[in-house]
């Protein structure tokens, strides 16, 4: 029989591996729109598609006892005629327990199942701020995490940096 800990992590005879959601929480949420009211008029006046740019990164912080915040950060600008219409950026953040994986497979966690775990709230979230913005509704379309992942780890491996998403 296996003994739960403070934290929420299962201890007993067998070692095994162990993922637990703790929480998901927003950490930081911010909307701007520099250009309003004016740039509502020229939303009807375009002559070019807006520019919608999706910055997307993440950070893992160990809090010891196999704990784990992970926070998952998406910042989303979009420009009309090359000026600022808004910018909207999250921080959506988990505490998970990680315990009893070897370090790859807890990178890997860590690198790419938590982020997918956070995305849809996160997105959610751009959602609503861009709406509540008054402008047009704009839904992220879905991000596969274990790519970007894979594609991180072939360049840390290659001596070169961790990718940043743009759309």
């Amino acid at each position: 029989m296996a003994d739960i800990t403070a934290n929420g992590l299962a201890t007993g005879s067998a070692n095994q591996p162990q993922l637990v959601l703790q929480k998901i929480y927003v950490k930081d949420v911010s909307f701007e729109a520099p250009n309003a009211p004016q740039i509502f008029q020229e939303i009807g006046e375009i002559t070019e598609a807006p520019q919608v740019q999706l910055n997307l990164s993440q950070r893992a912080t160990g809090l010891g006892n196999d704990m784990y915040e992970v926070v998952l950060t998406l910042t989303l600008t979009c420009t009309i005629n090359e000026r600022t219409a808004y910018l909207a950026e999250v921080h959506q953040a988990g505490l998970f327990g990680i315990a009893g994986f070897t370090e790859a497979d807890q990178a890997g966690i860590i690198g790419s199942y938590c982020p997918n775990l956070l995305f849809p709230y996160a997105r959610q979230i751009i959602s609503s701020l861009v709406q509540e913005g008054g402008f047009p509704p704009f839904l992220l379309q879905p991000i596969n995490f274990e790519a970007l992942y894979a594609e991180q780890q072939r360049r840390s491996g290659a001596g070169g940096e961790a990718p940043t998403l743009n759309s």
